[in-house]
């Protein structure tokens, strides 16, 4: 009997709500979370703090304060995955909880560390925390690039952060959302606009997402964190640097060089 082909989802922009967008991706992660943790599980490391493909590592940028000050600190990591960040914070001797949307993201966490990290299955956009719970909040990569809402995000990390409390979180450079998703040649002409917000979706053959990623300018980013109650202190755009030569994904020395990448926003609670 002949093998069914697999299944190859349906590229396109549209828009997508909220309850769309978390079941869709959620999904996402939970069926591709084993390739994700084969493939970059060495660049990540089980106990590193990397903020993004470039290879910006936690303990050199200090964003979140200098290492000696994360003593006793309780944390919230809000998209961990396999919860590496977490790991490197509680290292530090600060007491993280790593939080995911994707099940299967954090049986990883606990393949790696036996449940030495607390973990947290939920929505980013409704914590089961109480407020003040946390020192810090982080999220490299997580939650926010696949939210319709991240106003509600921002508040509610708001919420849960102690008063000046600092949140920091990586998300694919706006910039990058006005070239094609390559790292050759190819990916270095603008094909679409940087002002078009309408989200990518992967879509099933009955229409249904099955992976959603919203697009925010960088105004856009600003006016979320001012919106979320916070203040804006930095905005790091990571250069590549040059004892990084692999490509992931759409990211590659080649498109590094020339534009950013990523973008991580440190915001304060005010």
């Amino acid at each position: 009997m002949q093998e069914p082909e697999p299944f190859e989802p349906e590229a396109t922009r549209r828009d997508a709500d909220v309850t769309e967008s978390s079941r869709a991706n959620r999904g996402w992660w939970d069926r591709n979370a084993d390739d994700y943790q084969v493939e970059h599980g060495t660049f990540l490391g089980d106990d590193r703090f990397v903020w993004g493909p470039e290879g910006l590592d936690e303990v050199e940028a200090e964003l979140l304060g200098p290492p000696e000050d994360l003593k006793d600190k309780v944390i919230l990591e809000i998209g961990s995955g396999a919860a590496q960040c977490s790991r490197w914070l509680a290292a530090q001797g600060a007491h993280p909880v790593a939080l995911d949307l994707s099940h299967r993201q954090l049986q990883h966490a606990l393949r790696i560390d036996g449940g030495a990290v607390p973990l947290v299955e939920a929505d980013a956009g409704a914590l089961p925390f109480a407020d003040g719970s946390f020192d810090l909040a982080c999220s490299a990569y997580g939650a926010l690039p696949f939210v319709a809402d991240p106003v509600r995000v921002l508040r509610d990390v708001h919420r849960v952060l102690r008063p000046g409390g600092r949140f920091v979180f990586s998300v694919t450079h706006p910039i990058r959302w006005a070239f094609p998703d390559e790292p050759g040649p190819e990916g270095l002409s603008v094909v679409a606009s940087y002002f078009d917000r309408t989200p990518y979706v992967e879509q099933d053959d009955e229409g249904r997402a099955v992976y959603v990623e919203h697009h925010r300018t960088v105004g856009d980013r600003v006016r979320d964190i001012v919106a979320g109650g916070f203040r804006l202190v930095d905005l790091v755009e990571p250069q590549w640097p040059a004892w990084n030569t692999q490509e992931w994904g759409g990211w590659s020395p080649l498109r590094g060089n020339l534009i950013p990448g990523t973008a991580i926003f440190v915001c304060e609670r005010s």
